[in-house]
C-alpha cells in the first residue's frame, strides 16, 4: 500500500483498473489498511491508467462557481455536458475529491459523465457508503440499475455496506438472491458484506449459517462475526469466535481488538482485558494503533482501572481528538470530574485539537455531575457559536445538564429550540422535570412524545411513571402500564421496579405486591422498591418477611435496604426490631451506617416517645453532626408537645444552619400549641429575615384522569361553594357524633371560634369534600398532600369516613393513612 499511495501522488501511471477494482472491494471491516483513490477510468474504452493533469485545478473553479450558483453546475459545455477532450480530466478529479472526502463535489461531476460506466458507478457508491451517506449510496444503486447498467462483484459489498448502515434488512435480501442467481455467493467479499449486514440486523443465526458455509474464510470475515456478537453483548460468543479463529490458524489483527475489547468492558471482565492488553502488546498493536489503544483505554474505564486507562493513555505515540475523547470519557465514567475538565482544557487550548461531540457530550456530564451550571452555560455558548449544538447527542446532554443543575427553564427552553428530537431527548427533559418537581410538565412532555410518533423506550417509561407516583395519579399510571406491555417493556427490571413504586405510592399495596410477584426477574432495587412501600403504609411486619426473603433468594441487602426496614419498623411503632436491625447493619453485614440511617433510628425512637433516647443517640453519632439528624429529633418533639427539648433542639439547628423552613416551622408549631404565640410569632419572623419560605399547604385528587389541587381556604374551584356547603353539613354531622376540633394545630392568635372556621378549611378536607361530590356514593377516595397531615384533620377524616361510608386513603409527605369506619391504619404512630 506504500507504494501504491506513493505513486498516486506523484502522477505515475502504475495502477491498472484491475488492482484498483481489487483494492476498492477492500472488505469493510478492514484489514487495518486504509487507503485514498486518487484516479479512475470511465469504464468506456480508458486506458485504466491514473493521471494527474496540470489543467485540474480548472475543474475546481468550475465546481465552486456550479456550488455558489446553488447547486446547479454551470458549465460552458454544450448542454451542460463534457466531451471526450474533458473526460480524463473530470475523471481523474472526480477521484482525487472522493479521496479527499468531498462527496458533494465529486457527485456534481458525475451528474455531467454521460452514460457513466459500472467502474465509476460504483467508485461513487462506495463514496456514498464510506463517508456517513447510506441513503445516496443506494439511491445511485437504483439509479444503475435503471440505467441499465449491469452491477459486477465489486457493486454488492459497497452497497451492502450501505444497507448494514441503513439496517436494511429486504434489500440485504433482496440483493442475497441475487448474487445466489448469478453464481456470486461465493465470492469472499460479497460474503462479508452479508455476514456484516445480517449481523447488524440481528440475524445472528443467518449469519452463522453463512460463515460455516463459506467456502474461503479471511481475517475480514472473522472480525465481521467477531464484530457482530460484541455488537449485540454476547460475551461468550465473542470470546470463543476468536478462540475459535486461532484454532483455525487466522491471527487476530487490530480489528478483531477493536471489535472484541467492548464487549470484555460490558461484561467488567479485567483479568480478560488484560490478557487481551498482553497480546496486543507483543504484537506491538498498543502503542502504534491508535484505535487500539483508544479501545483499551476505554475498556480499562469501564471496569474501573483508571490507572491502567492513563498508562495506556500516556503509552499511545499517536494520540488524536478521538483518544483524548475517550480518555475524557473514562474519567468521567470513574466519576473523576475535575481530572475530565482538565483534560478537556488541555486537549482544546493546549493541543489544539478540535472537540468531538462524544467529547462535548462527555464534559457537560461532568458539568452536571458537579452542578456547575456557570461552566455548563459557557460550553452551551462554545456550541452555539461553533454549530456543535445542532448535533443531537450534544442537545441531549445539554438538556441533562441543565435538568441535573435543577435548572429546567432553561432545559424547557431548550428542548423547545431543537430541531431534531430524539428519544433520548425526551427521556432527558422528562427526568429533567421530575427531579425538578415538575410532574405534571412531564406528562405533557410524555404526551407530546406520543403524537410525535417518537418511540419511547424505557429509559423513558423510568422517568414517566414516577411522575404518575409524584401525583398519585393512578388513571395515568395504569395506561403507562398498559403502554409498558403494549410496547413490550414489562420485562424490563427497571420499568417494573418503577411500576411497583408507583402502584405503592398510588394506594393500590396489593396491586404492587402482585406485580412484583410477577415479575420474572427481580433485583435489589426491586426487593428495596417493595420493602419501602409496605414501609409507607404502615405495613411493618410485611416489610421484615421480605427482608428475610431476600435472603433466602441470596441477595445481599445493601445500605438502601435499611433505610427501607427502618422506615418500615418506626411507621409501625417496632422499636426493639428497629434497634435490632440497626445494630446487625454493622455487625452482621458489614454495613457502614450513614446520615439517612441516624435519621430513621431518631425518627424511630422519637414517634415511640422515647425523646430522650433519641437525644442521646444524636450525641453519640460519630460523624459530623448533621442538621437532618436535630431536625427529626425536632419533628418528635412538635408530636410530643415537649417544649423544653425542642428550644434545645432548635438552639442546636440554628448553631448548625438551618437546611430549610421545616424546622422553623416546627419550632414555631411548638410554641403555639403551647399557646405562646409570641414565641412562635418570633420564629416566624426570624425565618422570614433568613430568606427561608413556608411551602403552602397544597392536597390534589385525580378525578377520571384529572388532578384537581387545593389550598387552605381555597375559593379558586369552579366547584368551591358545592365544596363549601358538602364541608359544612360533614361538620354538623361530626360534632353530633361526638368530633371536637383542636385548634392547638391553628397557628394564628385568633378567636377559637374563628380557629375552629381556619380548621374546617384545610386543603386536605377540601379534596376529601370534592372527592364525596364527584365520584359515586361508596367509592373510595383517595387524596395526596404535600405537607404532613395536620392533628385535626387526621380526626376528622376518621369521622368522615364513618358519615359516608367510605374508605379514604391521604397520603401525606411521610406516610399512608387509610381511613375506614373511623379507624386509621397508622394506628397512632404517624
Amino acid at each position: 500500500m506504500t507504494v501504491l499511495r506513493r505513486s498516486l501522488f506523484s502522477g505515475f501511471n502504475l495502477v491498472p483498473r484491475l488492482v484498483r477494482c481489487q483494492w476498492l472491494a477492500a472488505n469493510p471491516l478492514g484489514s487495518g489498511e486504509t487507503g485514498l483513490i486518487t484516479g479512475g477510468a470511465s469504464g468506456r474504452g480508458s486506458s485504466g491508467r491514473l493521471e494527474l493533469l496540470p489543467d485540474a485545478d480548472a475543474v475546481d473553479r468550475l465546481l465552486l462557481g456550479a456550488l455558489r450558483d446553488g447547486g446547479a453546475a454551470r458549465l460552458d459545455k454544450p448542454c451542460d455536458r463534457f466531451d471526450e477532450a474533458d473526460l480524463s480530466v473530470v475523471e481523474n478529479r472526480l477521484f482525487h475529491h472522493i479521496s479527499c472526502g468531498k462527496v458533494d463535489l465529486a457527485l456534481l461531476l458525475f451528474e455531467k459523465i454521460d452514460r457513466p460506466g459500472v467502474f465509476l458507478w460504483n467508485a461513487m457508491i462506495r463514496a456514498c457508503s464510506w463517508n456517513g451517506r447510506p441513503r445516496g449510496a443506494v439511491d445511485l444503486f437504483r439509479r444503475m440499475i435503471s440505467s441499465g447498467v449491469t452491477p459486477n462483484k465489486f457493486t454488492f459489498p459497497f452497497f451492502l455496506k450501505a444497507c448494514s448502515g441503513l439496517l436494511a434488512l429486504n434489500h440485504g435480501m433482496e440483493i442475497h438472491g441475487r448474487v445466489m442467481r448469478i453464481g456470486l455467493h461465493s465470492d469472499v467479499f460479497i460474503s462479508t458484506a452479508l455476514l456484516d449486514l445480517y449481523m447488524k440486523c440481528g440475524q445472528l443465526k443467518i449469519s452463522r449459517r453463512m460463515f460455516d458455509k463459506m467456502p474461503q474464510r479471511d481475517i475480514v470475515a472473522w472480525n465481521a462475526m467477531v464484530a457482530g456478537c460484541s455488537l449485540h453483548g454476547m460475551h461468550e460468543d465473542t470470546l470463543n469466535l476468536v478462540l475459535e479463529m486461532q484454532r483455525a490458524g487466522v491471527i487476530p489483527n487490530s480489528s478483531t481488538v477493536v471489535a472484541l475489547l467492548p464487549t470484555i468492558g460490558e461484561a467488567k471482565a479485567l483479568s480478560q482485558v488484560k490478557s487481551v492488553h498482553g497480546f496486543c502488546v507483543r504484537r506491538y498493536m498498543d502503542k502504534a494503533h491508535v484505535l487500539v489503544g483508544t479501545a483499551l483505554l476505554d475498556v480499562y474505564a469501564k471496569c474501573l482501572s483508571l490507572d491502567y486507562s492513563e498508562k495506556v493513555f500516556d503509552g499511545v505515540t499517536a494520540k488524536n481528538e478521538v483518544t483524548w475523547s475517550a480518555m475524557i470519557g473514562a474519567y468521567v465514567s470513574c466519576d473523576r470530574m475535575v481530572q475530565a475538565l482538565e483534560a478537556f482544557n488541555q486537549m482544546v487550548l493546549d493541543k489544539h485539537y478540535p472537540p468531538t461531540p462524544t467529547t462535548l457530550a462527555s464534559i457537560l456530564r461532568a458539568c452536571a455531575r458537579l452542578t456547575d451550571l456557570s461552566r455548563g452555560r459557557h460550553l452551551h455558548g462554545y456550541l452555539t457559536k461553533s454549530g456543535f449544538s445542532s448535533d443531537i447527542t450534544v442537545g441531549n446532554s445539554l438538556l441533562s445538564m441543565y435538568s441535573k443543575c435543577g435548572n429546567v427553564g432553561d432545559a424547557l427552553v431548550l428542548f423547545g429550540e431543537m430541531g431534531t428530537r430524539d428519544t433520548v431527548s425526551y427521556s432527558a427533559i422528562i427526568s429533567g422535570c421530575l427531579q425538578n418537581g415538575s410532574a405534571e410538565v412531564a406528562l405533557r412532555i410524555f404526551r407530546q412524545m406520543q403524537a410525535s410518533s417518537t418511540e419511547p423506550d424505557s429509559a423513558t417509561m423510568v422517568g414517566v411513571i414516577p411522575a404518575c407516583s409524584h401525583l398519585a395519579a393512578l388513571q395515568h399510571g395504569r395506561c403507562s402500564h398498559g403502554y409498558v406491555v403494549v410496547r413490550g417493556l414489562s420485562s424490563d427490571t427497571s420499568v417494573c421496579n418503577a411500576l411497583v413504586d408507583m402502584y405503592a405510592k398510588c394506594g393500590r399495596i396489593t396491586l404492587a405486591r402482585n406485580l412484583f410477584d410477577r415479575m420474572s426477574k427481580r433485583d435489589i432495587v426491586s426487593w428495596n422498591t417493595m420493602m419501602s412501600g409496605y414501609g409507607i403504609h404502615g405495613l411493618g411486619k410485611e416489610a421484615l418477611s421480605l427482608f428475610f426473603g431476600l435472603q433466602a433468594v441470596g441477595l445481599e441487602p445493601d445500605d438502601v435496604t435499611f433505610i427501607g426496614v427502618l422506615t418500615a419498623c418506626s411507621h409501625s411503632g417496632l422499636v426493639e426490631e428497629g434497634k435490632e436491625f440497626f445494630s446487625a447493619m454493622s455487625e452482621k453485614f458489614n454495613l457502614v451506617p450513614r446520615v439517612e440511617h441516624c435519621i430513621c433510628m431518631v425518627d424511630l425512637l422519637g414517634r415511640g416517645g422515647f425523646l430522650q433516647e433519641a437525644r442521646d443517640f444524636v450525641q453519640k453519632i460519630p460523624f459530623a453532626q448533621d442538621v437532618r439528624v436535630w431536625g427529626a429529633l425536632l419533628s418528635a418533639c412538635r408530636l410530643h408537645k415537649d417544649v423544653k427539648l425542642g428550644e434545645e433542639v432548635s438552639r442546636m439547628i440554628q448553631k448548625l444552619g438551618p437546611e430549610g423552613t421545616g424546622n422553623f416551622v416546627l419550632l414555631s408549631n411548638i410554641y403555639s400549641a403551647a399557646g405562646r404565640f409570641d414565641e412562635a410569632a418570633s420564629v416566624r419572623i426570624l425565618q422570614r429575615d433568613q430568606g427561608f419560605k413556608k411551602s403552602p399547604g397544597c392536597s390534589w385528587i385525580e378525578i377520571r384522569g384529572r388532578v384537581h389541587a387545593f389550598v387552605g381556604g381555597d375559593r379558586s374551584h369552579p366547584c368551591s361553594s358545592k365544596i363549601y356547603e358538602t364541608l359544612g353539613d360533614l361538620f354538623i354531622e361530626m360534632r353530633k357524633m361526638g368530633y371536637r376540633p383542636d385548634t392547638s394545630y391553628v397557628l394564628q392568635n385568633v378567636e377559637e371560634e374563628e380557629k375552629e372556621h381556619l380548621l374546617l378549611y384545610h386543603s386536605e378536607k377540601l379534596a376529601i369534600s370534592f372527592g364525596i361530590l364527584t365520584l359515586s356514593a361508596g367509592q373510595p377516595i383517595f387524596v395526596a398532600k404535600n405537607l404532613r397531615i395536620c392533628g385535626d384533620c387526621h380526626t376528622a377524616t376518621k369521622f368522615i369516613s364513618m358519615i359516608t361510608r367510605r374508605e379514604i386513603t391521604v397520603r401525606d409527605a411521610n406516610r399512608f393513612h387509610h381511613f375506614k369506619n373511623g379507624t386509621c391504619s397508622c394506628g397512632g404512630f404517624w
